[in-house]
C-alpha cells in the first residue's frame, strides 16, 4: 500500500497544492510555519476521516473559505482508491451542509466505512503529550490505531460515543425534572453492548504491543510495559452509580473514561521518567504501533514521521531511518542536515 498523489484545496494553509511521493520515503523541507504538517494532517485525514490536530472542521478550512478538499490516490497490488474528503463550515452558498462528506472512487460512503483504507502511522514530537498529558489524549491515541483496522471497534466506537451523548442529555433530563429513570434502560444496554467490545479491543492491542517489547530484548524494551487503566461498564455499576451519575448529568463510568500508564519496571513515566527515557518509550510505541498494524491487516501501514530528527539523538535517529524502505515513509525537517548522512542519496525531496 503507498499513496501515489494528494492533492489539497482551501486546507489549512493551501489555497490549491499537489504532491506525488516516491513509493519508498519522501522528505519534506522547509522552514517552521510553511505547512509542513498540515501535509501529513491531510493524509491522516484520508485516512481515518478526522484530524488530531483541529477542535473543529472550521479549523482546517483556508481563513475566509466556506469548503476544503482533501483527495488522494492509493495503491495497493493492481487495485486504486480515490480517496476524497469535504469539510464544510456547517454552510456552502447558504445552503446547510454537511461539516464532512466522504467518497472513494467518486461514491459517497459514511466514515464508517472510508476509514482504514489508507493505514497510517504517525510519528511526531508532539507524542511525549501520550506519556505526560491528559488521558483523552491517549484515549484519542487507542481510538486512532484501532479504529483503522477494526470494524467492528470502529462501529462500536462511533455507536458508543452518540449513546454517551444521549445519555448525558437524559440524565441532564431526568435531574432536571424533565424525564423519568427508567427512560435510561435503553441506553444503558446500547452502552454496555458497545463498551464490551471497545474494552475487549484496546486490551488486546495492549497486550500486542507489550508483547512486541517483551520480544525486543536486543533493544532494551522489555522492562517497559503499558498497563491498562479500564473503567468497566457492567449494569451493576451502572446502578451504584445511578444516583451520582443523575446529580452530575454525566455518566461516569466506562471505556469514555479509561487511561494507560506507561512503566519502566514499576515505575510510571510520566510522574518518575527522565525526559529522555519518555522520547525513548514513544519511539518504542510506535515501533511496536507500526509493525502491530502490519501484523493486524498483512499490508505495511504508510509512516508519517513529522520533525521527530531534532527530537532524537543520534542513536534512536538512526533507529528510526532503520525502518525505512520497509513501508512507504513520508518525514518533515525543518534541517536537512539531521538526516542528510542518512540515506538522504535514495530519498525523494520536496522543498516547500
Amino acid at each position: 500500500m503507498y499513496l501515489q498523489t494528494l492533492n489539497v484545496q482551501n486546507f489549512r494553509s493551501y489555497t490549491q497544492k499537489s504532491f506525488e511521493f516516491s513509493k519508498t520515503t519522501t522528505l519534506i523541507t522547509g522552514p517552521n510555519t510553511v505547512g509542513k504538517t498540515n501535509v501529513l494532517e491531510a493524509i491522516m485525514i484520508l485516512s481515518l476521516g478526522k484530524s488530531w490536530r483541529a477542535q473543529t472542521t472550521q479549523d482546517l478550512i483556508k481563513y475566509d473559505q466556506e469548503l476544503a478538499r482533501v483527495t488522494g490516490l492509493v495503491c495497493n497490488d493492481n487495485t486504486k482508491l480515490n480517496l476524497e474528503v469535504i469539510l464544510t463550515s456547517g454552510s456552502v452558498q447558504a445552503k446547510k451542509t454537511s461539516p464532512k462528506l466522504f467518497k472513494i472512487n467518486g461514491v459517497g460512503k459514511r466514515r464508517l466505512d472510508f476509514s482504514g483504507n489508507l493505514l497510517t502511522v504517525k510519528f511526531g514530537p508532539e507524542d511525549i503529550n501520550l506519556i505526560l498529558g491528559s488521558p483523552g489524549r491517549r484515549r484519542d491515541w487507542l481510538d486512532y490505531v484501532l479504529e483503522q483496522i477494526d470494524i467492528d471497534y470502529r462501529r462500536s466506537n462511533l455507536a458508543y460515543i452518540k449513546g454517551l451523548r444521549n445519555r448525558n442529555r437524559l440524565l441532564q433530563m431526568i435531574r432536571d425534572a424533565k424525564a423519568q429513570v427508567y427512560q435510561l434502560e435503553f441506553w444503558n444496554r446500547l452502552l454496555l453492548k458497545n463498551g464490551e467490545v471497545i474494552t475487549r479491543k484496546r486490551q488486546e492491542l495492549i497486550e500486542q504491543i507489550n508483547l512486541y517489547w517483551q520480544t525486543h530484548e536486543d533493544k532494551d524494551w522489555h522492562n517497559l510495559l503499558l498497563e491498562y487503566d479500564q473503567s468497566t461498564i457492567t449494569s451493576h455499576r451502572l446502578e451504584t452509580y445511578k444516583n451520582a451519575e443523575i446529580a452530575s448529568g454525566v455518566t461516569l463510568i466506562g471505556p469514555h473514561r479509561d487511561d494507560i500508564k506507561f512503566q519502566v519496571g514499576k515505575r510510571d513515566l510520566s510522574l518518575f521518567g527522565s525526559r529522555g527515557e519518555q522520547r525513548m518509550t514513544v519511539l518504542a510505541l510506535k515501533m511496536a504501533e507500526l509493525e502491530c498494524v502490519a501484523a493486524k491487516m498483512g499490508i505495511r501501514p504508510l509512516l508519517l514521521l513529522d520533525d521527530i530528527f531534532s527530537e532524537l539523538d543520534h542513536e534512536h535517529r538512526y533507529e528510526v531511518l532503520q525502518v525505512l524502505g520497509k513501508q512507504q515513509t513520508i518525514m518533515t525537517t525543518t534541517d536537512v542536515h539531521l538526516v542528510e548522512n542518512f540515506f538522504l542519496d535514495t530519498i525523494e525531496v520536496i522543498k516547500l
